[in-house]
This record gives structure tokens, C-alpha cells and sequence, in this order.
């Protein structure tokens, strides 16, 4: 079984013979009376790597969501959403809502838009806050976060970004020959753009392969949240284990991290190469997540079975701008060159299956299967 549904973009497994050993998994108290050991090393060794001062642990990206919306909402607040977030943001934004704080969406990646929402509702003297992913695997492209930003300090907000696509992969100093860049701290690193002003929430789950969340940023912002933290007092702190596992992967991070985006690069330049000589496109860029274009609804859940009965797994999706089921697919540091050239040769031999050709007819023949 060929297998591109993995977002362990990296390939980082963390096998329990290289963490380091724990003597109990747990300290049994939350994490407002005691931190779990490592936990303050490994979240500060993160918000360096980010490029921000301070680092806080979380089980998960919803506790850490959930609580960053709840200390926020102690102030006049008003939320500016780029369409395009991620839903755990949104899920943890529902708190607000609950509370009748007002939350004013804008279109995916549209400055101007944001500009002409938050110039409206200036009026009201509401702290202003912006939330987006820091980079969208379902157009392959980083949030315009400089112009955020400077609209963001016009009014003095804050900007919220869910790092964890970036995280782990992309880096500072992309180049054609590193399109990544280097270091793999993610989307600030990436931009180049800092500040005080600036809140990132991610999960490790992805890049580094540990189910652990981490919130970073300026040290008075991290106090603030630990300090009106409710799932810190509530819930359960991640656990030893989860913490070695995330020191693992900084350390690994660190010694190979250069390398294994590189090879994850030559795989997704093979992938898209591949398909670009049999007449197939993907949107997603240089991003691990690639999502076939011109191939939807219908067609996409019959290509999806049908390359499943042939041993090979992919992702339908759908993204933020759409209703239509997409059909993706993830690569990964771990796939090998056979792998991805019997997807592609998989691919091109169903494209002309005459079951495919009947899923067309009376419809134009979408660009995806175009000779360009």
C-alpha cells in the first residue's frame, strides 16, 4: 500500500529507543501547579526557532485556541478572520461568538479587504484582532502577513497565526535550489517579519510528528495567557513522553533537518514534474500538499476508490474557497523515487480508462488532462 494521506511531512517517527527514558508519564497535577518535565526547555527551544521570545506548551492546538480566545475576549475585542483559517482557530473563536463578541470575516489572503473591514469597525474602539494561517496548503501560498501587519499596527492589534503547516518546514533564505529555506522554524522565519504584536499557535503534529501544540510570542503576551489559562488548571498537561518525543525532534531537527527538506523537495519536484509529463497539474507549489487541478466532485471520489483498490491511499479535500471535493495528495521525506513514479505511471494509465473518459461526458475535459 502506497500511502499519501501522511502530513509527517518530514517523516519523523520517534520510535521510543531514541527519547530519552521517563521515570512516570505523568505528575498527575496540571500544569498550573507544575510543569511537566522538559516541558519549559522544549517550548522555550521553540519560540527561539520561531524567531519569538517565550513558548508555552499545550496538549493541543484546541486547548491552546480555546484559552487564547478567552484571554482575549476580557477586553473589547474585535476579530478580523481570514476565510481561509484552518477550523480548530474557528472552533476556538466560538467562545467569542458565544460571548456576542463580533467576529468579521475577509476574503482568503485579501489585505484590502481586511483593511476595508477593520476601517469600518475602527469606530468602535474594539482591540483589533487578525486571524489566519500562517501558510495554506490549499493554494500552496504564505499569508501576506507584512501587510497584515502594517494594518495591524495602524489600528494597534494583534495578529493571530496558526503556524503549523510551516512549522518544521519552511525556514529563512528560500532559494530555487533550497525552496524551503533553512532551519525549519516556520512562517517568521520564512517572512522575516517580527514582533511583539505577533501570536503563533502550532501543532508539532505535522513537520516534526509530535502531538503536542505550542503558543509563542512576545513575553508579556505568554504571561497574560498563562495567567488566565483555563485548560492549564482544567485539563491534563501534555505528557513526558510527548515532551521527549517533541525534544527529539528538535533535536533532529537541528543535525538533519536541512537534509530531509531537501529530500522532501527532490520528491515533490518529481511528483509535480511527473505529472506535468503526462499533461496533469496540481495547485500547492513547492508545498508538500498537492491537490489536483481540474478534478472534482464526483470524479474525484471515483479516481480516490479506485486508486485505493489499487494499494494506493489519498486525501479528498476540500478547500476553504470551495464546496467541490478536491482529490490530494501528501508527500512525505519518507516516500522513495519507485513510490512516487508508480503513483504518477498509476495516474496516467487511469486517465485513460474508459470509465474515466464516461465521467466526462457532455462536460469540457478539465485542464488537469489538457495537453498544455
Amino acid at each position: 500500500m502506497s500511502n499519501f494521506t501522511s502530513a509527517l511531512y518530514l517523516g519523523l517517527h520517534h520510535p521510543s529507543r531514541l527519547l530519552q527514558p521517563w521515570q512516570q508519564f505523568t505528575l498527575g497535577v496540571p500544569a498550573a501547579l507544575a510543569e511537566p518535565p522538559g516541558a519549559e526547555e522544549v517550548a522555550q527551544k521553540l519560540a527561539q526557532l520561531q524567531g519569538c521570545e517565550q513558548g508555552v506548551l499545550m496538549p493541543s492546538t484546541l486547548h491552546l485556541f480555546w484559552d487564547l480566545f478567552g484571554m482575549l475576549c476580557q477586553q473589547p475585542v474585535a476579530l478580523y478572520l481570514d476565510e481561509g483559517t484552518y477550523a480548530i482557530a474557528r472552533w476556538g473563536m466560538e467562545r467569542l461568538n458565544a460571548r456576542g463578541i463580533a467576529v468579521y470575516p475577509f476574503r482568503h489572503h485579501a489585505a484590502a479587504a481586511l483593511w476595508s473591514q477593520i476601517t469600518v469597525q475602527t469606530r468602535k474602539r474594539e482591540y483589533p484582532v487578525v486571524v489566519a494561517n500562517g501558510f495554506c496548503p490549499a493554494c500552496g501560498k504564505a499569508a501576506p502577513i507584512g501587510d497584515y501587519l502594517e494594518i495591524v499596527r495602524r489600528f494597534g492589534g494583534l495578529l493571530v497565526l496558526d503556524d503549523t503547516q510551516a512549522l518544521g518546514i519552511l525556514g529563512e533564505a528560500p532559494a530555487l535550489h533550497a525552496p524551503y529555506g533553512s532551519g525549519g522554524g516556520g512562517i517568521l522565519r520564512w517572512s522575516g517579519h517580527f514582533g511583539p504584536d505577533i501570536l503563533l499557535g502550532s501543532s508539532l503534529a505535522k513537520g516534526f510528528g509530535v502531538p503536542v501544540a505550542v503558543l509563542t510570542g512576545s513575553k508579556h503576551l505568554l504571561r497574560r495567557f498563562i495567567a488566565a489559562s483555563d485548560t492549564r488548571v482544567h485539563s491534563s498537561p501534555p505528557s513526558v513522553a510527548v515532551i521527549q518525543a517533541a525534544a527529539h525532534a528538535l533535536a533532529v531537527n537541528r543535525l538533519q533537518g536541512n537534509l530531509l527538506r531537501q529530500r522532501l523537495a527532490q520528491r515533490v519536484r518529481q511528483f509535480r514534474k511527473g505529472l506535468k509529463r503526462i499533461g496533469w497539474f496540481t495547485s500547492g507549489g513547492w508545498f508538500p500538499v498537492q491537490t489536483l487541478r481540474g478534478i472534482s466532485g464526483n470524479t474525484a471520489i471515483w479516481m480516490h476508490q479506485h486508486l485505493s483498490q489499487r494499494g494506493m491511499q489519498t486525501v479528498l479535500s476540500r478547500p476553504h474557497s470551495s464546496m467541490e471535493t478536491r482529490l490530494s495528495f501528501l508527500i512525505t521525506a519518507r516516500h522513495s523515487v519507485m513510490e512516487i513514479d508508480r503513483c504518477i505511471d498509476m495516474l496516467d494509465a487511469l486517465a485513460h480508462r474508459q470509465s474515466f473518459n464516461e465521467q466526462f461526458q457532455g462536460q469540457p475535459i478539465p485542464a488537469c488532462h489538457q495537453k498544455w
